[in-house]
């Protein structure tokens, strides 16, 4: 494969993503944490829908990241007899289940507690509180945040797209995670202000509790998002076209390697393929010779990291050569 791995680290020189990913979500894990505690107590004690709304978010956050945390590791188990593949798709099964509880713990009790406090409201004061761990809680949420878009804005250089891109794109669902759950508490937490605010300043609890509603409904859209996102990965996606181009005109490169007549390229795991060819091989050769070729050729695949298994097969007499989606340049030289 070329010097570009599937998530746009260069082989062999950038930071180890695996360590990134998971300092990234300790990181988060124990922002969210704090603030959990935090605005829990700023909840109970100044009554706001908004607050109770932020506590809910970051308590499901802290979960999240205990469950992501789970994934980094389980998903870097080494292969065995019953998992030839490895245990890379680990990590999108716990993922999901994080995505699951930001939806029913973050969305779902928010909004229900939002449409109470509309039907039945209760009188909130001490606002001051609620403003200052609001304020404590942007600087945390900012720093976690910011963590997060480094490593993403890393990454997407090396891939020559956008940040937000990349974040959707990615094979890393940590990182995924992290990234859009501190925007979706960055902007929760602007609207718990205003929901507070609004309250403070006409005495009316239906700002509030419109506030913890808004939350609760922007935690639901990126649980959503999460879950679309790995659900995807757990069906099998294949690469992008760009780097299923670039994969070919390597292939292409070996000198061993006539033609490639298919070509499959599935993540199995973040930043890890499943490669499988069909080729021919230059000269006529014997079944033995070409299957040591082909053994060979798949050891040279496996050698960088971003491929966890390849599989190379002679192509059928009388097959089509596979052509590139998007570059009309790759050919044999």
């Amino acid at each position: 494969m070329s010097e570009q791995t599937t998530d746009g680290a260069a082989s062999g020189a950038a930071a180890d993503p695996a360590a990134e990913s998971l300092l990234t979500v300790v990181i988060a894990l124990v922002s969210n944490a704090l603030l959990a505690i935090a605005k829990s107590f700023a909840a109970v004690l100044t009554g706001s829908a908004s607050m109770v709304a932020e506590a809910l978010h970051s308590w499901a956050d802290t979960g999240n990241e205990v469950l992501l945390v789970v994934a980094e590791g389980r998903s870097r188990r080494a292969a065995d007899s019953r998992h030839p593949l490895g245990y890379g798709k680990d990590a999108y099964i716990w993922s999901m289940f994080a995505a699951f509880g930001l939806f029913i713990v973050g969305a779902v009790v928010s909004i229900q507690h939002g449409i109470v406090e509309l039907t039945d409201p209760e009188p909130a004061h001490d606002y001051g509180i609620a403003y200052a761990v609001l304020a404590l809680s942007f600087v945390l949420e900012g720093i976690s945040f910011v963590r997060a878009y480094r490593q993403a804005h890393a990454d997407a250089r090396r891939r020559s797209i956008a940040t937000l891109e990349h974040v959707a794109r990615s094979s890393n669902p940590t990182l995924r995670a992290v990234f859009a759950e501190d925007s979706a508490a960055l902007i929760g937490l602007v609207i718990a202000f205003f929901g507070v605010l609004l309250h403070e300043l006409t005495g009316s609890p239906v700002f509030d509790a419109i506030g913890s509603i808004l939350v609760g409904a922007l935690l639901g859209v990126v649980a959503i998002v999460l879950i679309a996102r790995n659900r995807s990965f757990l069906l099998g996606e294949a690469v992008d076209d760009d780097i299923r181009d670039a994969v070919l005109a390597d292939l292409l490169r070996m000198p061993s390697i006539e033609r490639v007549a298919f070509l499959h390229i599935e993540f199995i795991g973040p930043g890890s393929v499943f490669l499988i060819a069909s080729v021919d091989l230059v000269g006529d050769r014997g079944e033995a010779d070409a299957a040591r070729e082909l053994h060979r050729l798949e050891g040279v695949l496996m050698a960088r990291p971003q491929v966890g298994r390849a599989l190379l097969t002679l192509a059928a007499p009388g097959t089509p050569s596979l052509l590139p989606v998007r570059n009309t340049d790759v050919g044999k030289a």
